[in-house]
C-alpha cells in the first residue's frame, strides 16, 4: 500500500508539508514505514537526523488508535525508537474510534473532530 503511494507520486516522501494519517491503527506499523521512508526522503531538505524525525512525526504522521491497549501498543511501537523521545510532541497519535465518523454517526465529521484535537489546517 505505501509502495504504491510512491508510484503514484515519486516524491511523496520528499514533501516536508504532506501528512499522513493512519485512521484505524492497529500496531502503528503502517504510520511507522511512512516515518521510515520520510525520514530518507526529507535528509536532504532537513539534515539534521534529531531535527527531522521530530519534524516527521509532529507535523506529517497522525494515527487514531481504536482501543486503549492498542494505543498504548501503537504509541510504543511509533516512538519506542529512543527511551529519550520526550523531546518529540506525541499528540499526534490519538486514541479515537473513528468508527461513528466512517459510519456518519458522530455528532461532528472527523474533519472537525481533526480541527478540534490538532488545530488548523494539517
Amino acid at each position: 500500500m505505501i509502495d504504491q503511494l510512491e508510484v503514484e507520486d515519486p516524491k511523496v516522501f520528499k514533501d516536508p508539508n504532506r501528512t499522513f494519517a493512519d485512521l484505524y491503527m492497529k500496531s502503528g506499523l503502517y504510520i511507522t514505514e511512512i516515518v521510515k521512508r520520510l525520514y530518507v526522503g526529507l535528509e536532504e531538505i532537513i539534515p539534521d537526523d534529531p531535527e527531522r524525525i521530530k519534524h516527521i512525526l509532529e507535523n506529517q504522521v497522525y494515527g487514531f488508535a481504536p482501543t486503549e491497549i492498542i494505543y498504548n501498543i501503537a504509541k510504543s511501537y511509533i516512538f519506542g525508537f529512543d527511551e529519550d523521545a520526550d523531546y518529540i510532541d506525541q499528540s499526534h497519535i490519538v486514541y479515537l474510534d473513528t468508527t461513528p465518523y466512517a459510519e456518519g454517526t458522530a455528532s461532528m465529521t472527523l474533519e472537525e473532530k481533526c480541527e478540534q484535537l490538532f488545530g488548523g489546517e494539517k
